[in-house]
């Protein structure tokens, strides 16, 4: 061990005329503490909210759309099914009919986004069949004569008024179909069942019908919008779809579940940084109680500066004194701050003690999700406040005469 480091640790723990020291110590220790702690929670909460909003997203939308760079549909994508089966990456493949329409019930009236789909390909590529809150995820008619079946989400539900076996009216808004005449098409369903999958946007405008059902309602023929992709590994998304564009060619377009929300996600990623960079702030009125309580010890310990420069400590090792003493605090403050934040999230995620409205949010308790990343990241700010927060009042004792030191003491 160093005499430098020796000598901080002895002014750490040894009793002082000054009370006021200590007490500054302990407030720099606790400032440094709750501001570590507030940004180990408000970090792993958001990380939390974050991962909620994309499995929602990522198990109501598949995790790849392929689309036609020039048209809004094609009809050889039963090839291109195949040829994108065969990617090792890709796990399934289900094609898929969407446009938007007018929707209505004996009460209300709304537009929402019809998607045409195939149920038992469906569920290979989403999570619609499990988000399921009533009804049957068949949209076959129950008779040659009956009416095909739509699946709406539970928001939409509400707003139609309607519930299982109620009937609704879909008004077709396709430009094919109004490009025939002033009236749009106009089609039967019978709501046969009601997902929920926690996210307005989709539970208060999205309806399904067969995929057949789609293409006659928007005069499609055979053609699809675009088939729907999962991968093994989402995180890749990106970067598989970059390589599914480049296999089959300039005239599609393959467009990952990051790149369909990116406003979203970037929105949360900036006001995470945002909140990291206003809670740091704790931490930084934590450091200026440092650098008051090194000041106050320089002026204490004068004396004992001046006969260490006099025995021929250099101004190098009395800086070193104080800012090891610095560090000292800004370690055991960023350790306690650590394993409080660290119990909080525990805390919270085994036991959900704080709980949200479910009415209003579309999940019942605080989410927290703890990353390592977030923790070092945490760590490695906090230190390198008290760090900066070290450098003016070692200094000040570094210049210290030790003869005038000696002197006026």
């Amino acid at each position: 061990m160093s005499y430098e480091f020796f000598i901080a640790r002895r002014y750490l723990a040894s009793k002082r005329k000054t009370g006021f020291v200590s007490i500054f110590t302990f407030i720099s220790i606790a400032g440094i503490l709750i501001g570590v702690a507030a940004l180990i929670f408000v970090l792993s909460m958001m990380n939390g909210f974050e991962k909620e909003v994309r499995t929602r997203i990522i198990g109501t939308i598949a995790h790849i759309n392929i689309f036609s760079a020039k048209e809004n549909s094609f009809s050889d994508y039963q090839s291109l099914i195949s040829q994108l089966s065969q990617e090792k990456q890709v796990k399934a493949v289900a094609p898929f009919v969407y446009s938007k329409v007018a929707i209505s019930s004996r009460d209300e009236t709304d537009g929402i986004i019809i998607r045409g789909i195939l149920p038992q390909e469906e569920e290979k590529v989403t999570d619609l069949k499990k988000n399921l809150l009533a009804g049957s995820f068949d949209l076959e008619r129950e008779d040659p004569r009956g009416l095909p079946r739509i699946l709406l989400g539970t928001t939409l539900a509400d707003q139609l008024n309607v519930r299982i076996g109620d009937t609704v009216v879909v008004y077709s808004l396709a430009r094919e179909n109004l490009s025939l005449g002033v009236t749009p098409k106009v089609a039967k369903f019978k709501v046969g069942g009601i997902f929920e999958t926690g996210m307005y946007e989709y539970d208060s405008a999205l309806g399904y019908i067969l995929l057949a059902e789609a293409q006659k309602l928007f005069n499609l023929g055979n053609s699809v919008s675009g088939l729907e992709i999962k991968i093994d590994n989402f995180y890749q998304a990106q970067e598989v779809a970059k390589q599914l564009e480049r296999k089959i060619g300039p005239q599609f377009m393959a467009v990952d579940w990051m790149r369909m929300h990116k406003n979203l996600f970037s929105w949360m990623s900036l006001e995470k940084y945002a909140m990291f960079l206003a809670l740091s702030l704790i931490v930084a009125v934590a450091a200026f109680n440092i650098i008051s309580t090194l000041i106050m010890i320089v002026l204490e310990k004068k004396k004992e500066i001046g006969i260490l420069k006099s025995l021929g400590a250099t101004s190098q090792s009395i800086m070193k004194i104080f800012m090891f003493k610095g560090l000292v605090v800004g370690l055991f403050g960023t350790v306690l701050g650590i394993g409080v934040g660290f119990t909080l999230c525990w805390l919270q995620k085994t036991f959900d003690v704080i709980s949200l409205p479910s009415e209003i949010y579309f999940i019942s308790s605080l989410p927290v999700d703890m990353r390592v990343l977030d923790f070092v990241l945490v760590a490695l700010a906090s230190v390198g406040i008290a760090f900066l927060a070290t450098i003016y009042p070692a200094k000040k004792a570094a210049g210290l005469n030790p003869v005038e030191a000696i002197r006026f003491e």
